[in-house]
């Protein structure tokens, strides 16, 4: 058995981890198998994915270790004001995507910096983002610790 800090992982543990990654494996594989010669087909898979596998992206590319450890101590101090507040992202990311993913459909992009330098020209707002939000993903992750 694996030792971490005093604790053991158990043969359930390490199946449970297997039979995860096994599973991304597949779908990763399977979502590639026909659609890797272009970027929409790597980024959109071709545009023919069902909705399973897409929200389920973007459920695990959002939630990471605060939602599994800082929610719940946020939950416990404060009580329900947590989870409205994530009750509430998810009513504001579904109107944010009502009107935004028309635009960007119509336009035949991939993400926002591609809209803005289709829309405004040049690859000076696409640095601009790319350094703004890496600056800004440093200091949350600064500020966080």
């Amino acid at each position: 058995m694996a030792t971490v800090a005093g604790t053991y992982l158990h043969v359930s543990d390490i199946v449970v981890i297997i039979v995860y990654f096994l599973l991304v494996l597949f779908v990763g594989l399977w979502s590639s198998r026909k659609n890797s010669g272009s970027a929409g087909g790597y980024f959109l898979a071709g545009r023919n994915m069902n909705w399973i596998p897409v929200g389920a992206s973007l459920f695990a590319s959002n939630i990471g270790s605060r939602h599994f450890v800082g929610m719940v101590g946020s939950g416990a101090s404060t009580g329900i004001a947590i989870y409205l507040y994530e009750l509430n992202a998810m009513y504001v990311l579904m109107i944010l995507a009502y009107i935004f993913l028309p635009v960007y459909i119509a336009s035949g992009v991939f993400t926002m910096p591609e809209y803005l330098k289709l829309r405004f020209g040049g690859n000076r707002i696409q640095i601009y983002l790319a350094v703004l939000a890496l600056l800004v993903y440093i200091f949350t992750k600064i500020s966080a610790a």
